[in-house]
């Protein structure tokens, strides 16, 4: 973000900010050189605040599905052509929809300017089959448009947090005029704004410059989303047991241990953190434009399970105890609003509806370790990726014996006895089809 803030700008009140402090910044990892020396400013300087109401200029943000998650009133007037409102559903977000849906009064050049500019963003993040999937919604002559500018379109040849673009964009008495384009990246997703060439050499530093607090003021303004969704929920078995056998630091040392494990699993199957619970996490699985969420979730819980059973045996070889950690854990998919609950130092992502006080009961259902899923959530795999998920049901034969029956589902109120205390939270999904994976192929 210091080298957007090195090159771009504003001026408030009338005056233009000088650079800050020539202290080398850092955008996620890589060394950036801050601006030369200035001359202390008067006072007044640092009073003033940037936010993201303070940014005349055209800005918004996309997640990598390329759908638009904010946008300021400048990027409505000048790029979205005056968009209304932020559609309700996530597929009716898609920016590529958006901008094709934008042309009036705007020239097929300014069109295939602000397509040029995206289509680059993407290809330096996803193939060429995953993009051309995020333009489904184009008529045919969008899309071969579309496949043509991103063939010609090259890739920077390091994955750089920041890309500049320059592009002309009509101005609002008709005439053409020079822009930059500069894109920074988050995990969240990606944050665009459009400067004016004559402004070039300001800065924004003021805010621009402090990273996440763009990403902070970014997730706060997040409008609502109708969005399909898959729900991990898992929790620690016996967890009061094993806190009352170890000391304090200990037991806090433990339950660290295992998240900081699978903090780097949830980001390599694109998860999205929803809280933490004491010893219980919620987390979310988005679809995504190279990969399918169901799967992750699935993958996901498959890797965890298995760190978890490496976390057990050390313990057990450091206490010389018999104890187990079990992490139980149930997956559900819906179709759901997901917004922000905030305070004032953060922002947590939640959802509304059943999706995830389902996939609660199931992990309060499951034990010893177990994962278990509905059938809603399986049967949106494809039929290719079913096949790798070994799932099923574990019934009593007329022998007495426990069978385990691959590819099968069973009602959860037939395999418990719902009239037991016990299991008095699971009556409202006592009709739920659901079934336990045993593994997935491929997953680590």
């Amino acid at each position: 973000m210091a080298e957007v803030v090195a090159r771009i700008g504003i001026t408030q009140a009338g005056r233009e900010f000088p650079a800050a402090d020539p202290v080398p910044a850092t955008v996620e990892g890589i060394a950036v050189p801050g601006p030369a020396r200035q001359e202390p400013v008067a006072d007044n300087r640092r009073a003033l605040r940037l936010t993201l109401e303070d940014v005349p200029h055209p800005a918004y943000m996309v997640n990598y599905n390329f759908e638009l998650t904010w946008y300021n009133d400048a990027a409505r007037q000048r790029i979205l052509s005056g968009l209304d409102s932020l559609p309700a559903h996530s597929e009716a977000r898609n920016l590529f929809l958006l901008l094709s849906q934008s042309g009036t009064g705007q020239s097929s050049y300014f069109r295939s300017e602000l397509l040029r500019v995206h289509l680059a963003l993407a290809k330096n993040r996803l193939a060429k089959g995953s993009v051309l999937g995020l333009l489904h919604g184009l008529d045919r002559e969008a899309l071969a448009l579309a496949e043509r500018l991103y063939d010609e379109s090259t890739v920077t040849p390091e994955r750089k947090p920041i890309l500049d673009f320059s592009v002309e964009l009509s101005s609002l008495a008709g005439s053409a005029e020079n822009w930059r384009v500069f894109a920074s990246f988050f995990r969240e997703g990606i944050f665009v704004v459009y400067i004016p060439a004559q402004q070039y050499n300001a800065t924004l530093l003021d805010f621009l410059g402090q990273r996440d607090v763009v990403i902070r003021d970014l997730m706060r303004k997040r409008l609502p989303v109708l969005t399909p969704l898959a729900v991990l929920v898992a929790d620690l078995q016996n967890s009061v047991k094993i806190c009352s056998e170890l000391p304090p630091e200990e037991y806090f040392e433990l339950i660290n241990e295992i998240w900081t494990t699978m903090g780097p699993i949830f980001r390599k199957y694109y998860g999205t953190y929803g809280k933490h619970v004491g010893d219980g996490m919620v987390y979310y699985f988005f679809p995504q434009p190279d990969s399918d969420y169901i799967f992750n979730a699935l993958a996901c819980a498959q890797e965890l399970k298995a760190e978890v059973r490496k976390i057990s045996k050390k313990w057990q070889l450091r206490k010389n105890w018999l104890n187990e950690l079990y992490l139980n854990t149930g997956l559900h998919e819906g179709q759901e609003w997901l917004g922000t609950f905030q305070t004032a130092t953060s922002v947590e992502f939640a959802v509304l509806g059943d999706t995830i006080n389902h996939a609660s009961r199931l992990s309060e259902f499951a034990r010893f370790g177990t994962i278990w899923a509905t059938k809603n959530l399986l049967s949106k795999l494809a039929h290719q990726q079913r096949a790798t998920v070994d799932f099923g049901i574990t019934r009593k034969g007329e022998d007495g014996q426990e069978h385990f029956i691959a590819s099968s589902y069973s009602q959860l109120g037939s395999m418990v006895d719902l009239s037991c205390e016990r299991y008095e939270k699971l009556r409202d999904i006592a009709m739920l089809p659901i079934t336990e994976i045993r593994s997935v192929k491929y997953a680590i």
